[in-house]
């Protein structure tokens, strides 16, 4: 159910409508809205009826039950979409288009510290770089994790750029966001519900990516995971699912992102890089992503990757990368973004 305050409500009958949805034993999630608040009450199905009560008291405007199995991630909750600050640099959602830029993982101090300060001068807005590698070979590069963290942070820092990284187990929650702005919940892991659960009860944005089989409505349960458990910034990342197809690495569905748009208010990120698997088809999809209404765009930057320990085939040289985010300008004008 979502309890749709009065226009004019004040505070104390918000946090009146707030001590009687927990009453009731229900979960409240308030969504604050330009002109009026919302609050969502989760819990057992079976009791809307006492839910429905709520509508007689000082404040509320309307009692409206939400059909859809992910009820906070509904836009039916919230009619217009979520911006999220980061850090209070950086606004994922709205006009702007982000880019989130860097290596796939962080190898040495010069190679991070050398992507960080080439991907802020093309005008990339967030870092990222992974620490914590989930492989599908054992004996593949698995990443440097602590020192890693410690490279990315130091060089987010230098650069002046907010950094994301990958999470995998819920026992480094506290030491990856000790070093991170962002979370990034990876395709594997999308349904890792413990995860969710743990990233959920974090104070820190979540950037949950799109497992390679997994339908649009089971992405979306997978946000309401995070959400349930009060974590309100996430973020949807795109990253290309697995057809028949062996061209590119995987096929990137475009037409998730309308779609998304029409189902959620959370914004949706594209990840062309891992979608096609290949540098060169990189920008054309960046710029189509945007054409489909993407928030944002994470792209994959090495200054060598020849010499990358992961995913090299696919990453952009920095010059490649500039003369994308420059051509970029036009489909985010023609799109009326910023």
């Amino acid at each position: 159910m979502i309890i749709v305050m009065k226009a004019r409500a004040n505070d104390e009958e918000l946090q009146e409508v707030v001590k009687k949805i927990e009453e009731l034993g229900y979960k409240s999630h308030i969504i604050h809205g330009v002109e009026r608040n919302v609050i969502g009450a989760v819990g057992d199905e079976r009791g809307k009826a006492k839910l429905q009560s709520l509508g007689v008291l000082s404040g509320v405007e309307n009692v409206v039950p939400i059909l859809k199995p992910y009820k906070l991630a509904s836009r039916d909750l919230k009619s217009e979409g979520t911006v999220i600050n980061i850090n209070g640099k950086v606004k994922i959602g709205g006009e702007k288009i982000a880019v989130i830029a860097g290596p796939c993982s962080v190898e040495s101090e010069e190679q991070i510290v050398e992507s960080a300060h080439a991907v802020k001068e093309a005008g990339a807005d967030i870092l990222r770089g992974g620490a914590f590698k989930p492989r599908t070979s054992p004996y593949s590069f698995q990443g440097m994790e602590k020192e890693g963290l410690i490279l990315l942070a130091m060089a987010g820092k230098e650069a002046g750029l907010p950094v994301v990284t990958e999470i995998m187990n819920p026992q480094d929650l506290d030491l990856v966001a000790r070093y991170s702005d962002i979370l990034q919940i990876g395709t594997r892991n999308v349904q890792n519900f413990a995860l969710l659960k743990e990233v959920g009860r974090c104070n820190k944005p979540v950037l949950l990516k799109r497992g390679m089989s997994t339908t649009i409505d089971e992405f979306l349960m997978s946000a309401e995971y995070i959400l349930s458990e009060g974590n309100n910034d996430v973020m949807l990342c795109e990253r290309g699912i697995r057809t028949f197809e062996t061209a590119t690495r995987n096929t990137l569905d475009l037409s998730c992102i309308p779609v998304l748009k029409e189902k959620t208010h959370l914004p949706v990120i594209v990840d062309p890089s891992h979608a096609t698997g290949f540098w060169t088809y990189v920008a054309p999809m960046s710029y189509a992503a945007v054409a489909a209404g993407a928030d944002g765009l994470m792209i994959e930057v090495h200054p060598h990757p020849e010499q990358a320990e992961s995913d090299g085939i696919q990453s952009l040289k920095p010059e490649k990368f500039a003369a994308l985010m420059k051509n970029l300008e036009g489909y985010k004008k023609a799109a009326g973004r910023l």
